[in-house]
């Protein structure tokens, strides 16, 4: 081999090695951190925390999704139905009953329209029974732990 070919091969090694560490660079694998899901209500739960229940006798509009911090204040009852937007939740606190929370669910496309009533335990969350929108206080279903 000549001289000029020895220098021609070290040039195409060099140029080969760069190439193979390019191609490298370019197949790291990298994860983008996960964030945490918010919490949706469920059959199971409800997802509001206890401190931003209304007080008792009031009502607030709950947006899912939307932080605590970020969500309407606590209000009268009186014309919120027709003031909670598509997809809203309302919740209630009856004087009644402390321990409890009401939930009506506002249609996912237009607002204002109650589709679903169900009934959670303030201090955990829990699911206690559902409402038929249609005739408030009569429940559909069992309580949960009598066959729910």
């Amino acid at each position: 081999m000549t001289r000029g070919e020895v220098e021609r091969m070290r040039h195409f090694l060099r140029f080969m090695l760069v190439l193979a560490a390019a191609g490298l660079a370019g197949c790291t694998i990298t994860q983008a951190p996960s964030t945490p899901q918010p919490k949706r209500s469920t059959a199971a739960t409800l997802g509001v925390p206890p401190g931003q229940l209304p007080p008792i006798g009031q009502c607030r509009i709950w947006i899912p999704g939307r932080p605590a911090g970020r969500q309407a204040r606590a209000r009268s009852c009186d014309g919120i139905v027709a003031a909670a937007p598509a997809g809203a939740w309302i919740l209630y606190r009856p004087g009644e009953n402390r321990r409890i929370v009401r939930v009506r669910y506002v249609d996912e496309t237009r607002a204002g329209i109650v589709v679903l009533i169900r009934l959670f335990e303030a201090a955990t969350g829990e699911f206690l029974s559902e409402e038929d929108p249609e005739k408030p206080g009569r429940r559909r279903g069992r309580r949960k732990g009598k066959g729910n």
